[in-house]
């Protein structure tokens, strides 16, 4: 049976600057059935500096006209909030983790005794990081938005090189939100194939469900997926996240796939042991005397399904009855 999918709520800014509200996401991806919770962990100083130049500009997207720096400042989960939000998911009974953008960051979340690691699809190239992470030897994901092929082998080999014995891919299209079209999650079973020694998932940034379920269907272990309260009330991530409904909806839908997927069986059900009753079989649509001949007029191809196998009709025709039968009496040999 298909291991049911490991479920990530991404919190990512979407607390709004308010621990109160951190606080209700992290109860609102338990109730949904999410087995973790996904923090951010950088401050604008640790991630950019402060410059007005064009190179700091966003340009374009759903943050666009944004300076790199006041979009972090903005967006950044403040670490005096982290033991806060890590004593949150310990209470709930669900996993709080978080993906570190520099060392101090990850020396932050050591201190709280983090369980696991995320490396963002824009750290793929850091390799110092990733080579500081993985020398925790604790389980890593990494994200591979943006990354050529080359550059994913470059940071699993920095990751495995370093210590890192379990590590998980997560095909990932860095649009905010993705459109469905360019998902290509094609892509993820050529990770599969290509890194034998990792597992593979989806970070998702489109909008619904749909492309998770197709996700699980063809081999996803994880599934990774921004959260909002309500999208209405604004956030820097809140465009493409879900709401606690619709997580809710994906944990369950996303468990279904997986348990749909099962095994190769091609023994019955119990069910289906009793629907057999309502297949066909060979019966007799006249009474027929010990002797005489079937025929069309005498012998049909009807449900239910107690008699001999319409296979054998053809067979049955043009031969002697060896006992007699009454119409509605199944033939059997």
């Amino acid at each position: 049976m298909r291991a049911k999918p490991y479920i990530i709520a991404e919190l990512s800014g979407n607390h709004n600057g308010d621990i109160n509200r951190a606080f209700k996401l992290i109860e609102a991806a338990k109730n949904a059935g999410a087995d973790a919770v996904k923090l951010q962990t950088y401050t604008a100083d640790t991630i950019t500096i402060d410059c007005d130049s064009a190179d700091f500009l966003v340009k374009g997207g759903l943050w666009d006209g944004y300076k790199l720096y006041d979009l972090y400042k903005e967006a950044h989960t403040p670490w005096e909030w982290h033991e806060a939000l890590f004593a949150k998911g310990k209470e709930l009974g669900i996993t709080v983790f978080s993906t570190p953008f520099d060392e101090t960051a990850v020396d932050l979340l050591e201190s709280l005794n983090a369980p696991l690691y995320k490396i963002a699809s824009f750290e793929l190239v850091h390799h110092p990081l990733i080579a500081y992470v993985a020398k925790l030897k604790k389980p890593m994901i990494m994200s591979t938005g943006m990354a050529s092929i080359e550059e994913i082998t470059e940071a699993a080999d920095v990751a495995f090189t370093n210590g890192c014995t379990d590590l998980t891919l997560l095909h990932c299209v860095s649009e905010y939100p993705a459109p469905v079209e360019n998902c290509n999650l094609s892509t993820m079973l050529d990770l599969k194939q290509k890194f034998p020694k990792c597992k593979i998932g989806l970070s998702d940034h489109t909008m619904g469900v749909t492309v998770a379920i197709a996700a699980v269907a063809l081999g996803a272990t994880v599934i990774e997926k921004h959260i909002t309260l309500a999208r209405a009330e604004g956030g820097v991530d809140a465009a493409f996240s879900l709401e606690p409904h619709e997580l809710k909806q994906l944990c369950e839908s996303t468990r279904d796939a997986a348990l749909a997927i099962g095994q190769v069986n091609y023994q019955r059900s119990d069910s289906e042991r009793k629907n057999m009753a309502f297949r066909r079989s060979i019966y007799a649509v006249r009474d027929i005397a010990e002797g005489e001949i079937f025929t069309k007029d005498n012998i049909r191809i009807i449900r239910p399904g107690y008699g001999m196998a319409p296979k054998y009709y053809e067979e049955m025709l043009g031969k002697n009855a060896l006992v007699s039968l009454k119409k509605g009496s199944a033939y059997r040999d």
